[in-house]
């Protein structure tokens, strides 16, 4: 059975205490969990206020559905980030198996 892991980094320019940078990715994880019912966890320490880099995971039997879904939640993030005064600087989707 396919797994998706997508993974996203955020630059969080705004953010100029943890309360910032925390309301920010609080509301990107709580969105992406109620909308499109995804596993999303935060993958790095809390170093820098203003970066921060997310680990979206995802499961079905249909290797297409989690890449059309993975790509909803990617745009999806780009939307919530900017809405936030933040943006995603990165981001790429992993497969497992890999084929």
């Amino acid at each position: 059975m396919p797994i998706a892991v997508l993974t996203v980094e955020l630059r969080l320019e705004f953010a100029h205490s943890l309360k910032d940078r925390r309301q920010c990715v609080r509301s990107m994880k709580d969105s992406l969990r109620h909308g499109f019912n995804v596993s999303v966890a935060e993958l790095d320490e809390i170093v820098v206020w203003q970066r921060a880099t997310l680990g979206i995971a995802a499961i079905s039997s249909s290797r297409d559905y989690l890449l059309g879904q993975m790509r909803q939640v990617e745009e999806a993030c780009v939307r919530i980030a900017e809405n936030h005064g933040a943006q995603v600087s990165d981001s790429f989707v992993e497969m497992f198996p890999e084929e």
